[in-house]
């Protein structure tokens, strides 16, 4: 057993990979914001989705987007199809911007490769048909600019 409580993991984390926020796991059938920026620029080192509940075995492209406050929405990940997704499965975006959002299997996905700056404004899933199915998201972050912050949205 390791020899350190919560709070010291949770300090550790926040040194090496940022803040962490949770949404809850939600039916995203058409897309939805996940988090809202707010109060400054902020470095998203790890984004990542949890398949909570089986999605439906049908194709469902998923990508994530940053759409600010001011000017224009544009793709942190390119589609990736979500065909009967099992419980378990993780996701994330590589944070090179055009690449295919990351889908791994139960228990593993390739972490994220390069942190995104973005802007105040929404992070969102954007998916290409209606669906059954749940995913949780995480992510990590830190702040670039005095008062900025990350909330689930």
């Amino acid at each position: 057993m390791p020899n350190y409580n919560l709070s010291t993991r949770g300090r550790i984390a926040d040194i090496n990979i940022g803040m962490r926020v949770d949404r809850a796991t939600a039916n995203m059938t058409t897309g939805l914001d996940l988090f809202t920026i707010s109060g400054g620029t902020v470095l998203v080192t790890l984004i990542l989705g949890e398949v909570t509940t089986i999605m439906e075995t049908k194709t469902i492209n998923l990508k994530l987007q940053a759409d600010p406050t001011t000017g224009t929405t544009s793709d942190m990940s390119a589609n990736v199809d979500m065909t009967a997704a099992e419980a378990g499965t993780l996701i994330t975006i590589s944070g090179v911007p055009g690449t295919a959002t990351q889908l791994g299997k139960s228990g593993n996905v390739i972490g994220q490769l390069a942190p995104v700056v973005v802007a105040p404004g929404v992070i969102q899933v954007i998916i290409g048909a209606t669906h059954t199915g749940s995913i949780k998201w995480s992510v990590f972050y830190v702040p670039l600019e005095e008062g900025a912050s990350i909330a689930a949205a």
